[in-house]
Order: structure tokens, then C-alpha cells, then sequence
């Protein structure tokens, strides 16, 4: 069982002082990296009880763009293992440019998503998948349960079964998530005309991906945070110290 366990995950994340992290963390209202928070700015047209409930999602887990989701450590498993294991394969990994940025409706939430696929994000995704597998805590039966609610394919009830989740390998879509799921049309508009304000700037322009981040999540309901940062390439950067890995 990893009720109650400690997770850990594998993201893109932007740096702290990037512009895009910045206006991220003023949307969300928390920056993942230092843990800060602040009030959630209010939207034109919406109510902001309502904001404050569409973007808790992305807000407690950080803004990030998912390559190996979420897992409580196996049995036998440190948390500086994992963290060697990370450290090895990102410096082995050049960094990755995305041509360009757009703004989109994914599964009703609105993501920043690159423009088309993007096959070098595909094979970092999926050697962070298959590679850290070893590390992960077999999913129980309240954890399979919560993923197959939303509805799964046969192939995604395989991935599911296979590695604990059923939105990986072919299944998989790099996104950098704003909101959670907006049903009413009205709220997604506008939404969508507040966020094109406010990340209109980062929309059509490339994304440099340079650091494989850690986040951590110490128990359930709390919120994820950078543990670990390391630049794709070699090197490590831990909260706000950066240092060359041996």
C-alpha cells in the first residue's frame, strides 16, 4: 500500500526566475520551488471562489510538464537512490528545444502544449517511464481505481497494469498544465481569453528544455515541491544552489 508514502515525480519545470515560471507562479498562486504562495489574482467575468477551485489542481502539484508521473518508492529504495538514478541519466541527456508553444484545451483543462509532437520530448518521456520502473510501488487497488473512474481504452488499461499509469508512452502528451477540468463553456472562454493575456508572450515561441526535476510530495493532499534539479547535460541544482555533479 502507498497510502500515506512520500511520491515522487519526474517533471519539466521551468527555472524560478524564467519568465515563464514567473508568470506561472502568479497565476497558480505558488511557486513550487520555494514553496511561496500568494492570493490568486482575480478574473474578469469569473468568480473567484471559482478560479481559486478550477486552478487547485495544477496548483498543488506545481507548474510542470509530466515525464514519468508520480510513484511511492519500493521497498528498499532511498530517496538519494532515486536521486542518483536521476542524476545519471540527466547527464547523459542533451537539452531539448520545442520549436514553439500553444495554448489549448486538452481532456477539458487548458495546457500549454507544443505544436505538434515533438519526438526527442517522446524518448525522454519514455526512458523516464520504463527506466525508473524499478523505483516504483505497485499501484493498490484505490489507486487503479481512481484512474480507470475517468474512463480507460483497453491499451491504457494495459499501460495502467504495466506502469501504474495509463497515460504514458503512446498515450503521452507533454503538457504544462493551467487549469483543472472546465465543464461550463462560458468559464473556458473566459479563461482562455485571460490566459492568452497572460502567457500570450510565451505562446509561438520556443520552449528550451534544460533541467529533469524532482518533485516531492510528502503526503497525501500536500503539495509538490522541487526537490531536486538537474541540468540536462550533467550538473545538479538543489532548491537554489547549483553544483557541478562529480
Amino acid at each position: 500500500m502507498s497510502e500515506g508514502l512520500a511520491r515522487y515525480a519526474l517533471y519539466y519545470a521551468p527555472r524560478a526566475e524564467e519568465p515563464l515560471a514567473v508568470a506561472a507562479a502568479q497565476w497558480l498562486g505558488r511557486n513550487p520551488e520555494s514553496g511561496e504562495t500568494r492570493k490568486v489574482a482575480p478574473v474578469p467575468g469569473l468568480a473567484w471562489d471559482r478560479l481559486v477551485e478550477l486552478t487547485a489542481d495544477p496548483r498543488l502539484y506545481g507548474f510542470h510538464g509530466t515525464l514519468k508521473p508520480p510513484i511511492a518508492l519500493v521497498d528498499g529504495a532511498t530517496e538519494r537512490d532515486f536521486l542518483d538514478a536521476v542524476g545519471k541519466i540527466a547527464a547523459g541527456q542533451h537539452a531539448i528545444e520545442v520549436p514553439a508553444l500553444a495554448l489549448a484545451e486538452i481532456s477539458d483543462f487548458i495546457a500549454l502544449v507544443p505544436e505538434g509532437r515533438h519526438a526527442e520530448l517522446q524518448d525522454l518521456a519514455d526512458r523516464c517511464v520504463v527506466e525508473f520502473d524499478e523505483f516504483r510501488r505497485p499501484a493498490d487497488e484505490a489507486e487503479l481505481a481512481k484512474r480507470r473512474a475517468a474512463g480507460l481504452s483497453s491499451r491504457q488499461e494495459d499501460l495502467l497494469l504495466r506502469w501504474g499509469y495509463p497515460y504514458v508512452l503512446e498515450q503521452w502528451r507533454f503538457h504544462l498544465t493551467l487549469t483543472g477540468r472546465v465543464g461550463d463553456a462560458r468559464e473556458r472562454d473566459t479563461l482562455m481569453t485571460e490566459l492568452r493575456r497572460r502567457f500570450g508572450a510565451f505562446v509561438e515561441r520556443p520552449l528550451s528544455v534544460r533541467d529533469l526535476c524532482v518533485f516531492r510530495q510528502p503526503g497525501p493532499g500536500r503539495p509538490f515541491t522541487v526537490l531536486a534539479r538537474f541540468r540536462l547535460g550533467g550538473g545538479r541544482r538543489l532548491t537554489t544552489q547549483v553544483w557541478t555533479a562529480a
